[in-house]
């Protein structure tokens, strides 16, 4: 991977994306974006994790983050999609409601046996790109670009009226939980 990517910064601010493989569209349902959030707010309480924006799209999702204490961001991001791939994976198994189960468990698993870190399925594309964010300029772009995405995809008219998003949050307004906001 180039260094291009890499968290080097332990007290940097970054902007990530990560994207579920083949680009299915899995967050279309609140079960899997709840499971998100149960996840980010773990990892904020006991890995050190904040989270200062971030939106759940359709198949990916787009955060800023740093980190708070020891745990280091690349550890933090790895934990982070290795358990909820299980987890989402596992729901799918169990969501006798799904429409799309097999067409995805199956897709998963293909593309499980085709990478060797895997044991069976792979719900996530590999890396999640970080790009520090060292300006106040980089930061309101990022900070715009993840509240605007709902709003381009024609989801909502307003970023806050995307409840799967921080912009509630900068609006003044309760989210879906506590995040770190930005001055």
């Amino acid at each position: 991977m180039s260094s291009k990517y890499k968290f080097k910064n332990p007290d940097g601010l970054y902007f990530i994306t990560y994207t579920v493989v083949n680009w299915a569209d899995v967050f279309t349902r609140n079960i899997y974006r709840d499971l998100m959030i149960e996840s980010f707010v773990y990892c904020q309480k006991e890995k050190g994790l904040a989270i200062h924006a971030y939106v759940i799209m359709t198949n990916h999702i787009h955060m800023i983050i740093s980190q708070k204490g020891t745990n280091e961001l690349s550890g933090i991001m790895r934990d982070l999609k290795k358990f909820t791939s299980f987890k989402l994976i596992g729901a799918l198994m169990e969501n006798d409601q799904e429409s799309r189960k097999d067409w995805l468990l199956k897709m998963f698993e293909e593309k499980g046996l085709q990478n060797s870190h895997n044991t069976k399925y792979q719900f996530w594309q590999e890396g999640n790109h970080p790009v520090e964010l060292i300006s106040s300029e980089m930061i309101e772009q990022r900070l715009d670009y993840i509240h605007q995405n709902p709003v381009k995809a024609g989801f909502v008219n307003k970023a806050e009226d995307f409840v799967y998003s921080s912009a509630m949050n900068y609006c003044g307004e309760k989210g879906l939980f506590d995040i770190d906001l930005i001055d």
